[in-house]
């Protein structure tokens, strides 16, 4: 049984951001994901409800962006992974 480590290196300027103490997990808005898609993300990662996500996907669609996520940077470096893993784009503010 072997353990994979990936290596991951931080800017200073990352680092710092790191310490502020509450996070916001960006989603922007892409020419590559449907609505369906963004919808079902927010719930199944995020916990929201089918019109809380619908409101989402409509938000970043209309304003190129919106906040869907706050708390410690850890946890939104975590959620950002995941998303990302999905194919949304996302970052942490």
């Amino acid at each position: 049984m072997s353990t994979e480590t990936k290596e991951e290196t931080f800017t200073l300027e990352e680092i710092l951001t790191s310490l502020k103490t509450v996070h916001r997990l960006i989603l922007w808005n892409d020419d590559i994901n449907t609505f369906d898609h963004v919808i079902y993300c927010m719930m199944k990662y995020l916990d929201y409800n089918e019109s809380q996500a619908e409101k989402i996907a409509w938000k970043v669609h209309n304003e190129g962006k919106c906040p869907v996520l706050e708390g410690s940077f850890t946890e939104m470096e975590v959620y950002r992974k995941i998303l990302q893993q999905e194919g949304l784009t996302v970052s942490v503010d």
